[in-house]
């Protein structure tokens, strides 16, 4: 019998806070280690990193007996994650940690878009599909620091565009998951696969892309791999989905948006990235579009309550 799912409490509030500021500065950590490390191979360091670990609590709990029959969609699943990283990695050589860490999170608006056609069960909404609209317009507006085409930066543009599509990635890693056989796996199983893969591509890639001539193993490289492959990939995904399973889903999303908040936020402090007005009306329209999409279900119960 699966347990009961409460409601986002204050223990909730507390665990998610730290759990999005840790999220919300990795592009920074990359960022600031990239003189010494390429961001390309740092991805690969830390998705290896944490497929050992994962692997290793796997084999200590007993969880691999969900591999049959989710070795194709696991792959699958693990090759749109290494086109995260990839798109991720090259766009912060372009643009700003603040721009990809808004970028990077229009993920659920692929996802729901994804899920719409494929789950009759995952139709959208009119409030969703609202929210869609406004994330596509603020797009638009924040995408490469705005809509003046004289002071248009391509370098930045290129970036932006690159942390849409790591966001699209990610969007469509959450639709594998949830159309494919990888719904009724462990979760601990689905992440290994998704590690294991990115490990192996990420690296090819890197070798071809001659990155690997570019590493000075400084203890900034050697922290910030460390921070991404033990902290992030590894305590906070784990902790992710034991929130999960305690907690409404759609509550826990709501509050996920305090991420790009901190990534913008630790990028203007502490690496002075610039913010134009259009950039930050663009990155509220795009934050209220994708909670209007992720958070429909908590934000009908309220209003429900409210007699609205």
């Amino acid at each position: 019998m699966s347990a009961v799912r409460k409601g986002a409490d204050a223990f909730a509030l507390q665990v998610m806070t730290a759990l999005c500021l840790v999220w919300g500065v990795q592009q920074v950590v990359i960022k600031v280690a990239a003189p010494d490390i390429a961001p390309l191979v740092q991805a690969f360091g830390r998705s290896g990193i944490a497929a050992v670990l994962v692997g290793l609590l796997m084999t200590l709990r007993g969880g691999w007996e969900g591999l049959k029959g989710t070795v194709p969609a696991g792959l699958l699943a693990g090759l749109l994650f290494a086109l995260e990283f990839l798109m991720l990695a090259k766009g912060l050589q372009y643009s700003t940690a603040s721009h990809m860490a808004v970028f990077l999170y229009t993920a659920p608006i692929f996802s729901a878009l994804g899920l719409h056609v494929l789950l009759p069960s995952e139709r959208l909404r009119r409030l969703q599909w609202g929210g869609i609209g406004l994330c596509f317009a603020g797009i638009a507006l924040a995408f490469g620091g705005g809509l003046n085409l004289e002071a248009l930066d391509s370098r930045m543009l290129l970036g932006d565009a690159l942390g849409v599509l790591a966001g699209m990635a990610w969007g469509f890693t959450t639709v594998v998951v949830r159309t494919t056989r990888l719904s009724e796996a462990p979760p601990a199983l689905t992440l290994f696969y998704q590690l294991a893969v990115a490990t192996l591509l990420l690296g090819v890639v890197a070798g071809v892309m001659g990155e690997f001539g570019r590493v000075h193993l400084t203890p900034r490289a050697v922290g910030s791999v460390l921070f991404q492959g033990v902290v992030v990939s590894f305590i906070t995904y784990t902790l992710w989905f034991w929130m999960l399973r305690r907690y409404l889903a759609s509550n826990l999303a709501v509050l996920s948006f305090m991420t790009p908040l901190f990534g913008v936020t630790l990028g203007v402090v502490l690496l002075s990235e610039p913010l134009t007005p259009q950039f930050v009306g663009g990155a509220v329209l795009v934050l209220l579009g994708i909670t209007l999409v992720s958070g429909e279900p908590w934000i009908r119960r309220v209003l429900l309550r409210s007699g609205v």
